[in-house]
């Protein structure tokens, strides 16, 4: 695609340039709270290799949809028939009211085991929604320049190679941890995608900076980062919390602590985030309730709690009984390191209400949560 750099290009007999087209882009982008748009190509045939042999791995876990589309993930022609540009889309996401030493913060909550830790990204707003509604505006204000054309949004949502048209696009370059890092923008941030059938100038892509760090392989609780810039997910704690449906292995239930949505200790470690910017959407500020809560509050949510409270947030879509598996696990963590007084036996108390009322898989990690009391 880097031969379409200063050119006009054919879009239904007009011309266009494309240069000033991405230009624009930009400008409207921004516009719409977008921190950074780049412009990939179609090729990404050299990344098929990996992508064959991490499947091959087994290292998607239970994500079979991963597995069904095989390489047309790599394919985005094959995707979206027509498409010979891909728009992609960065929107950092801290929220506005996140303090300077935000990191250090956030590991402080690791340390207090009576409290639930939902990863940042979730505290707000469902991010799949925000992004998709904006991305969709932003066609709609290309259409108005240029007229009807080709386009599909992604946001997190189909057979995306999102991170690696990231890097393609010049968006930041792939961490040891697998995540996208920019210079100016740490690694938190959303992703989205537009695939086009406007031949437009790539962007180019940026060197890496991770040198030799390894602070986010070595602090992984559950080694999930087998090896720099490869990930097995079936160990990911976002993988387990999440993704994931069924028990959660009995070895890896010590390990996730009161992470009960997601983890961000491979983020919080790293160097780069010094650089993290805060969001300018209010779609992203904390929600009450999702940050800083008790474990054993949580547990005491009925279904109809669960629903109320997260209502447009990302967190929902796991529902109320993989949650309550979850805040089991903490629930049972906790209890295993915290001393006899009074947290302890409010601990134990909340395990042992709601006789009767869980499903079998809940039952079973609840069970596994009062045996770590002995």
């Amino acid at each position: 695609m880097a031969g379409f750099y200063n050119r006009r290009v054919t879009l239904r007999g007009a011309q266009i340039d494309g240069s000033r087209l991405v230009s624009d882009i930009r400008a409207w982008a921004r516009e719409s709270g977008f921190s950074q748009i780049g412009v990939a190509g179609v090729d990404l045939s050299s990344a098929e290799p990996g992508l064959s042999d991490w499947l091959a791995r087994g290292f998607h876990g239970e994500m079979h949809y991963m597995a069904a589309h095989g390489l047309r993930r790599a394919r985005p022609a094959e995707l979206v028939p027509g498409t010979v540009s891909v728009i992609t889309a960065r929107m950092d996401y801290l929220p506005a009211a996140t303090q300077p030493d935000w990191p250090a913060l956030e590991l402080l909550r690791l340390q207090r085991p009576g409290e639930a830790v939902v990863s940042v990204y979730a505290r707000g707003r469902d991010y799949h929604k925000v992004l998709r509604a904006r991305l969709q505006k932003l066609c709609e204000r290309i259409a108005q320049q240029v007229g009807p054309f080709g386009h599909r949004v992604f946001t997190d949502s189909a057979p995306v190679l999102e991170a690696e048209l990231a890097a393609r696009s010049g968006q930041g370059w792939r961490g040891k941890h697998t995540l996208i890092l920019s210079r100016d923008g740490g690694s938190m941030y959303f992703l989205g995608e537009i695939y086009v059938d406007l031949a437009l100038p790539a962007t180019p892509a940026v060197s890496g900076h991770c040198g030799a760090c390894m602070a986010c392989i070595d602090v992984c609780p559950t080694q999930a980062i087998v090896a720099p810039y490869r990930l097995d997910a079936r160990r990911c704690i976002s993988y387990l919390t999440i993704e994931h449906a069924g028990p959660i292995p009995l070895e890896l239930r010590p390990l996730m602590g009161n992470r009960i949505y997601g983890c961000d200790d491979c983020q919080l470690v790293c160097p780069w985030n010094k650089y993290a910017q805060r969001s300018a959407l209010p779609d992203f500020d904390e929600r009450a309730g999702l940050s800083g809560q008790q474990l054993a509050t949580l547990w005491a949510w009925s279904e109809a709690d669960f629903l109320r409270h997260t209502e447009g947030s990302a967190i929902r879509r796991i529902g109320h009984e993989r949650w309550l598996r979850n805040v089991a696990v903490g629930l049972g963590n906790a209890l295993r390191v915290t001393p006899a007084g009074a947290l302890r036996d409010a601990l134990m108390a909340a395990l042992r209400t709601r006789q009767g009322d869980l499903s079998p898989l809940v039952q079973e990690h609840r069970d596994w949560a009062l045996m770590q009391a002995a």
